[in-house]
C-alpha cells in the first residue's frame, strides 16, 4: 500500500484569490461589468474552497487508513514472530526431558566423572536459553488443579489431600508469557465416595391382643 501524499492541499493560492476579491469589493463605485465580475469571482472562490476542504479532506482519510495499516502491519508480523518462537520453543522440551531423566538416572559413583559434567554442563546451558527467552516452569507442588496449566492423568483417594488438590507431578509444564508450551501432567487428588449409610429395621410391634 503506497504512502498517501504528505502535504495537504495548499490554500495559500486560495487566500491570494479571496484577497483580490475583496480589494475588488472595496471600490466605491464600480461598473455593472466589475460587480459581474465580482460576483463571478465569488461563486468560483466558494467553489475553489468546497473543493480544497474536499481534498483535505480526502488526504486526512489517506493518512489516517494509511497509519491503521502500518499498526496492523506491525502487530501481525510481532504476532507471527512470536508463534515461531513458541513452536521453536515447544520442540526443545522434549530434549529437556531427555537431559532430566538422564541426569536422575546417573550413578553417584559417575556423577564426577569429566563427561557427564560435560552433559550437565549442556543441560544448564539449554536451560538458560529457555530462561532468557522467557520460558517458565509451571507450579505444581501444593497446587490445586487448573485446567489451564495442568493435565490430569490420575485421580486416586489419599489420605492429607484435599479434592482437587495435585499430588504429584508426572512431567513438567511450561508457559511463555501468557501461552501454554505445554501443560502440566499431574495426579489429582479426589474426595473418597460417600460410603453409603446402613439401614436401620425399625423394631417390629407385637399386636395387640
Amino acid at each position: 500500500m503506497a504512502e498517501p501524499e504528505q502535504n495537504p492541499p495548499n490554500a495559500e493560492a486560495l487566500e491570494q484569490v479571496e484577497a483580490a476579491v475583496e480589494g475588488v469589493a472595496g471600490v466605491d463605485e464600480e461598473p455593472e461589468a466589475e460587480r459581474a465580475e465580482l460576483a463571478g469571482l465569488r461563486e468560483e472562490l466558494e467553489k475553489a474552497k468546497a473543493q480544497a476542504a474536499e481534498y483535505l479532506d480526502g488526504w486526512q482519510r489517506a493518512q489516517a487508513e494509511f497509519s491503521n495499516y502500518k499498526k496492523r502491519q506491525n502487530a501481525d508480523r510481532a504476532q507471527m514472530i512470536a508463534r515461531a518462537n513458541a513452536d521453536l520453543l515447544r520442540k526443545l522440551l522434549p530434549v529437556v526431558d531427555d537431559f532430566e531423566r538422564a541426569m536422575a538416572t546417573l550413578p553417584d559413583n559417575l556423577s564426577r566423572l569429566t563427561w557427564c559434567q560435560g552433559v550437565s554442563l549442556i543441560k544448564h546451558k539449554l536451560d538458560a536459553v529457555l530462561e532468557s527467552e522467557g520460558v517458565e516452569i509451571i507450579a505444581t507442588e501444593g497446587q490445586v488443579f487448573d485446567p489451564c496449566y495442568h493435565e490430569a492423568v490420575t485421580y486416586e483417594e489419599i489420605e492429607g489431600y484435599e479434592d482437587g488438590q495435585i499430588i504429584g507431578e508426572a512431567q513438567r509444564g511450561y508457559v511463555l508469557g501468557e501461552r501454554v508450551l505445554r501443560p502440566a501432567l499431574v495426579r489429582v487428588a479426589k474426595a473418597p465416595a460417600p460410603q453409603p449409610e446402613e439401614s436401620v429395621d425399625a423394631p417390629e410391634c407385637k399386636d395387640k391382643e
